[in-house]
């Protein structure tokens, strides 16, 4: 009974520190969304919970915040200027998160009225310029 024990233990030890490392290198790639990440990040920190792994929210936010991509280093900054991340849950987190990528990413439609918008402005413009130049001539 003690050696299979024993053995449990090993085996959760080892799978913890694969757990761990995996941890160490999450980081949010181009073109991920938040929810993607959350679900890779908060997929890895449970496990490592399962295994007896000590890892408290604020170590999680923290990693999360870190490891952003590049396009949130403005919504980073700001979290944590504003924000007291010691009291702060992952949960709050993700949601500001989330709100800040619907803002950065336009609706589906959007851009393309955006280009239809301005090629019609840009229509007009020359109907206007050579209307105008014909009236001078």
């Amino acid at each position: 009974m003690k050696r299979k024990y024993a053995d449990t233990t090993r085996v959760k030890r080892q799978q913890l520190q694969v757990l761990r490392k995996e941890f160490e290198v999450l980081h949010m790639k181009e073109g991920e969304s938040v929810d993607e990440y959350f679900t890779r990040t908060l997929t890895v920190v449970n496990k490592m919970r399962i295994y007896g792994g000590k890892l408290d929210d604020v170590d999680v936010i923290e990693k999360i915040l870190r490891c952003m991509s590049s396009k949130f280093a403005y919504v980073v900054c700001t979290i944590e200027e504003s924000k007291d991340i010691d009291t702060m849950s992952i949960d709050e987190l993700q949601i500001s998160l989330l709100i800040h990528e619907q803002r950065m990413t336009p609706p589906p439609g959007e851009e393309q009225a955006l280009k239809v918008s301005t090629q019609f402005d840009s229509l007009n413009g020359n109907i206007f310029s050579r209307g105008h130049d014909r009236g001078r001539g």
